[in-house]
């Protein structure tokens, strides 16, 4: 509903400002200036004014509420079998909108303002409560009409602006609720070559036009004496006019601008690896450019799932090509990596933290490729030789992982190959870090490489029991692994265990 509601103190205060300007700005001046008044003639035209303004604004506020009433009926909470239908006519009505406010000024607006005056300014005249002559109706006609597609036209721009907002809510509406993207039914195409033909041919005819007009009535004027200071009347007018044009190309240049900035801001994102659709509620050339965008996006969101199914298939295929050269050893990659996801999930790491972990801990062993046979798949105890070559295999899992060109993206999983064999007292291999020395990829995936092995039957023993392996864990906290860590495991594999005895 605060979208709504902004959206309505936003049209309501752009259509006060400019009514203000239009008809006590360029009104007064047009009429108190130019006309040469006498102290009586004031109070009727005065009179003229207010009973216009009231019929005009009675007129047009009964003519917004029945435009805006198709999108108040979302806001107000109101559900049913329909509700999908409501929401694509509050959508259509919202696409509307900029256009709708076009028609109310150039109708309810222009002309409950203009025909009260004109019936009552004819009278006026005609009880010679009013001594101009009746061309100047005519006249006012054409001022208040200009004067009327001038504001039209600033509010156009406004109102397309303040109709982003809530066209963006309502799309986000439609999608949560019925997977339904009411701005690709969208038929409504404003052509912005048009817009802008039509906006700056009248900005740069309006000023002349409305001048020459009030200079008419100003030079007809017989009497010499308010001849004298007329070109500080011209200045006056000249002044007002120009800026209102003026205003008016600024927002011209800011329909063009701001869609413009907002699409470079987009791909910038996307140069920085944040690819996101943009929400598209444009009605002219520049939605063609926000679905191509979107179309791109959406190509490159696929292209890198397809490339991330692909690299998370080969990390696996890899682990399981390693596990499988010991068959006493199989499923131990997948496990740990398993293992070492429960543990980020319960430090509450972010996603793409525990997917480079995942990598990491599924080719943490992939050194062993380097190591021989007879001395890796030796049934008896290892010599401190054999012993030597096995502690070698993290730093030549680094190697062998270095020599693919890893993407920037990928490089954090080195440290958990390198280093998942450190100790917190420093009497780990290959470089014997201490404590936080060890970067946090090796401490962590050596609590679910030390569980699994732990667990794990052997040919010269069998895997011990999780109690057992519990415990060495909270023994070795602090000295062999990560405090933090080895807590991290134990409260998973207890949230595990009760998940397990509630279902079965």
């Amino acid at each position: 509903m605060h979208i709504f509601h902004q959206f309505q103190r936003t049209i309501i205060k752009n259509y006060l400002l400019g009514s203000f300007i239009a008809v006590f700005g360029v009104g007064s001046v047009f009429i108190f200036q130019t006309l040469a008044l006498k102290e009586n003639e004031f109070i009727a035209m005065g009179s003229v004014i207010s009973l216009s303004l009231i019929t005009m604004f009675t007129c047009e506020l009964l003519v917004y509420q029945k435009h805006i009433h198709p999108i108040k009926l979302i806001y107000q909470k109101q559900d049913g079998p329909n509700k999908v239908d409501l929401l694509l006519t509050a959508y259509q009505q919202a696409e509307k909108f900029p256009i709708l406010t076009v028609q109310r000024i150039m109708l309810p607006h222009f002309l409950g303002l203009a025909l009260p005056s004109t019936v009552m300014t004819i009278m006026f005249i005609h009880t010679h409560a009013l001594s101009f002559p009746y061309s100047y109706i005519l006249y006012a006609w054409c001022g208040a009409f200009l004067v009327a597609i001038l504001h039209a036209l600033i509010e156009f721009f406004l109102t397309f602006k303040a109709c982003h907002g809530l066209q963006e809510d309502l799309i986000r509406k439609t999608v949560e609720t019925y997977g339904i993207d009411p701005s690709k039914q969208s038929t409504m195409f404003i052509s912005l070559k048009r817009k802008i033909l039509a906006a700056s041919l009248f900005l740069a005819l309006f000023p002349i036009l409305l001048f020459s007009l009030a200079s008419q009535i100003r030079l007809s004027i017989e009497d010499s004496t308010l001849l004298v200071d007329y070109w500080k009347w011209a200045g006056a007018l000249i002044l007002i006019i120009t800026l209102l044009a003026f205003y008016g190309a600024v927002l011209i240049f800011r329909s063009i601008e701001e869609p413009v900035k907002e699409l470079v801001g987009r791909f910038e994102k996307v140069e920085k690896g944040h690819v996101s659709t943009v929400t598209n509620t444009y009605t002219d050339e520049f939605s063609h450019l926000f679905s191509g965008f979107n179309h791109m996006v959406e190509a490159i969101n696929l292209r890198d799932q397809k490339n991330q199914q692909l690299l998370d298939q080969f990390f696996a295929v890899v682990a399981g090509t390693l596990d499988a050269r010991d068959p006493y050893t199989a499923g131990h990659s997948k496990r740990v990596a398993e293992y070492s996801v429960l543990i980020a999930k319960q430090s509450n790491w972010s996603v793409r933290e525990i997917d480079l972990l995942n990598k990491s801990a599924l080719l943490h062993d992939i050194g062993k490729i380097g190591i021989r046979d007879d001395v890796l798949l030796k049934e008896g105890k290892l010599t401190e030789e054999e012993f030597d070559q096995i502690k070698r295999h993290p730093e030549i899992g680094e190697e062998i992982v270095k020599g693919v060109q890893l993407t920037e993206e990928l490089l954090p999983i080195l440290p958990g190959i390198r280093h998942h064999h450190e100790r917190m007292d420093g009497l780990g291999y290959p470089d014997r870090l201490k404590g936080n020395e060890i970067p946090v990829f090796g401490r962590l995936i050596a609590v679910a490489d030390a569980f699994d092995a732990m667990t794990s039957n052997r040919p010269y023993r069998r895997g011990m029991p999780h109690e057992k392996a519990f415990s060495i864990l909270k023994e070795g906290k602090g000295t062999q692994w990560d405090e933090q860590f080895v807590d991290a495991f134990l409260k998973g594999m207890e949230t595990e265990s009760d998940s397990v005895k509630e279902t079965g």
